[in-house]
């Protein structure tokens, strides 16, 4: 957070950090958005950077009211459709894949019986939380027993089953960050198991990008109508480079470690331009 604000204050801007989940909306009249005494709807710009954990109710709620704001012609970046679409693991596989990138063979249902057939047509598979990051939640799956008790735990769980074929690979998966139609930054994060995200243990490293990859960064950003997002390619060992996610609340942290690119100033600067100010 003080990466954005050093960047705001820099351009001659105030940044005012307000918690998400003291949001507060009356209708109709007059229609005002607001957290604890600021007006939402005065603010030039708003940049959303976390949704917190919570209920059904509650997540829904915060994203009616990203909707009511740019309904009530406020700038939000991102917009709340491209969070929506990217916190949905299927949706957001399932619009990689229509925009004609690879996606490892996913199955997504709501029946263990289902699921465990498609662990047995692939053999190896990963299963995750259908909403979640940081590589939280995910189980490998090798072996018939293991299948049976984690499907049916998850079933006493009420879960969504995101059964997802295991890419074998080189030991690292690669993260790029895009804004504004651009990518501003990308590096390997190099793993010692099969789970490559930094919050895993993985480790960040410097990357030139190859065009194509970034070109189909760039890609994946547009097909879930993001501003700004964080993109994760799998080169897998078959030659393909596979897209396993796009992330639309993302974190640098990894990234500063190993590029001198200031995203934050990058994603001010595309957040005043969207504002035209």
């Amino acid at each position: 957070m003080e990466a954005l604000r050093r960047a705001v204050e820099a351009r001659g801007y105030q940044a005012t950090f307000l918690p998400i989940t003291a949001l507060c909306a009356q209708i109709p009249d007059p229609p005002h958005v607001w957290v604890e005494l600021h007006r939402l709807e005065a603010f030039d710009g708003i940049l959303v950077r976390t949704i917190p954990r919570g209920s059904l109710e509650q997540i829904v709620f915060r994203m009616d009211v990203l909707h009511r704001l740019e309904n009530l012609g406020c700038c939000v970046v991102n917009p709340a459709k491209a969070i929506e679409r990217c916190v949905d693991k299927f949706l957001t596989s399932a619009l990689l894949r229509d925009a004609g990138m690879v996606v490892p063979p996913t199955v997504v249902t709501e029946r263990a019986d289902t699921a465990l057939e498609a662990y047995r047509r692939m053999g190896d598979c990963v299963v995750k939380p259908l909403f979640g990051s940081g590589g939280r939640g995910m189980v490998r799956i090798t072996d018939e027993d293991t299948a049976y008790r984690v499907f049916r735990a998850l079933e006493l769980a009420r879960a969504v089953y995101y059964v997802q074929a295991t890419i074998p690979h080189y030991g690292f998966d690669v993260r790029v960050v895009t804004v504004g139609g651009r990518v501003v930054g990308a590096m390997r994060r190099r793993a010692q198991d099969w789970r490559t995200n930094l919050a895993q243990g993985a480790q960040p490293e410097p990357l030139e990008l190859p065009r194509e990859w970034a070109e189909m960064a760039l890609r994946a950003t547009e097909a879930v109508g993001a501003d700004y997002a964080g993109v994760d390619l799998l080169p897998g060992r078959d030659g393909r480079v596979y897209v396993l996610e796009v992330n639309a609340i993302p974190g640098w942290r990894g990234l500063a470690e190993v590029t001198e690119v200031d995203i934050a100033a990058c994603i001010v600067d595309h957040l005043i331009r969207r504002i035209g100010v």
